[in-house]
């Protein structure tokens, strides 16, 4: 028996030595809570599962308050958001694949009065809390950048810690989209498919609660998939999980793909809650209808939704957003969508005025052409209900597979 005791503890200590590591879960994010604090002051809590390294960044035009945050699991009703004190509104979600963002919406020029970390209580676990209060516009300027340094999380016990005091690890930075995408060798034409929205940006959000970015991040992946099995072309998502992607960022992995088709796909919403069908955009500076321009001016805040600051970019990246001199690609925008719309009608609601113009951020880049498709809209009934299955989207993956590989079979016969 003393022998068969010790061959237990043996393979016990064995199974310790090659046990295969585990990998550390993400934090979880358990909430955020708006509330008043000693008056004027509105504090913010977000609920955390363990200490995280953090910073806060105070943006203008329009006036914001960004958290920075590494990535983590959000377990946090999105139906929580609501005005109190000085924020009008937030939102978050994933910003990155290793970083994560609460942007709040303030009435007007703020600054962090107290950015500090609380060891778990009874009942309660880590807590982010930072507080913000009223400051003049001269103020706001000056001290924004003092506040957005990183903030050391304190030890359970300590006394919180003033805005900028102390330098803790920083949240690491975003990678570029496309960066581990390895080389490949393969003469199939390159299509990059841009599932529309992700991570901090919803996009739109139906009435049952259908989100705009999964539907896009859904329908994404199953024309891959279809345009893949075909093995005609070979196609490159702009996001494969959700994510922030930057409007800009989106155009440069078509650019880096050296894709002779993007196509950025959305399912949006609008007042007439009657109206149903896809239609198809292309890029013109002058939109084709009121509702376009609408559409094409709220798509293109996506980058301001997430809490970026756009005002120092170069020149450069400028006229590639927003110049498109080039009237070859817009020609073959156009012959693509009108092949798109042939195979719809085939098999699909579209709207009456089914190809359409604006000026999408997401279409201008020079040298790449580019569609933007909205699938349907989620206002509506019919709509969300066929975006919201698999099998409701297979005839729309189906029609598009199909025109890309007619769209790029009748650019090489020609």
């Amino acid at each position: 028996m003393a022998i068969g005791h010790q061959l237990l503890r043996l393979f016990a200590l064995l199974s310790l030595v090659v046990a295969p590591a585990v990998t550390a879960a993400e934090p979880v994010v358990h909430g955020v809570r708006l509330g008043l604090h000693e008056g004027k002051t509105t504090r913010i809590v977000v609920d955390v599962s363990e200490p995280v390294p953090h910073r806060v960044v105070l943006l203008a035009n329009p006036y914001r308050v960004v958290i920075e945050l590494p990535a983590v699991e959000w377990r946090v009703d999105p139906g929580t958001a609501e005005k109190r004190g000085l924020v009008a509104s937030y939102r978050f979600g994933q910003f990155s694949s290793n970083q994560a963002r609460i942007v709040l919406d303030v009435t007007r020029p703020v600054r962090v009065s107290q950015n500090f970390t609380l060891g778990p209580e009874i009942g309660r676990g880590y807590r982010l809390v930072i507080d913000i209060a009223e400051t003049s516009e001269n103020q706001f300027n000056a001290v924004r950048e003092i506040a957005s340094a990183p903030i050391a999380t304190p030890v359970p016990g300590q006394t919180p810690a003033a805005v900028g005091s102390a330098a803790a690890a920083p949240v690491p930075a975003r990678k570029p989209p496309g960066a581990e995408r390895p080389a490949r060798k393969d003469a199939r034409p390159v299509i990059v498919i841009d599932p529309g929205h992700g991570g901090i940006d919803p996009g739109t959000i139906s009435a049952t609660g259908l989100y705009e970015k999964n539907v896009t991040l859904q329908f994404g992946r199953e024309l891959k998939a279809a345009l893949e099995a075909g093995g005609k072309v070979r196609a490159v998502l702009t996001r494969e999980r959700d994510e922030f992607v930057r409007l800009r960022d989106r155009i440069q992995v078509a650019r880096d793909a050296n894709a002779q088709l993007f196509v950025s796909v959305h399912a949006d919403s609008i007042k007439d809650r009657t109206l149903r069908g896809a239609s198809v955009y292309t890029l013109s500076e002058n939109a084709s209808d009121d509702e376009a321009a609408a559409l094409a001016q709220r798509e293109n805040r996506a980058d301001v939704i997430a809490g970026l600051d756009l005002t120092g970019e170069s020149d450069d990246v400028t006229n590639i957003l927003i110049d498109l001199t080039q009237r070859e690609t817009m020609n073959l925008s156009a012959r693509y969508a009108n092949i798109l719309l042939g195979e719809f009608k085939k098999s699909v609601p579209v709207l009456r005025k089914s190809h359409r113009f604006a000026g999408f951020a997401v279409l201008k880049a020079p040298d790449v052409p580019s569609v933007l498709v909205e699938l349907g809209y989620l206002s509506n009934g019919d709509d969300e209900r066929t975006l919201g299955t698999r099998p409701g989207r297979k005839p729309y993956v189906e029609a598009l597979a199909r025109a890309i590989e007619g769209y790029f079979a009748e650019v090489r016969a020609n």
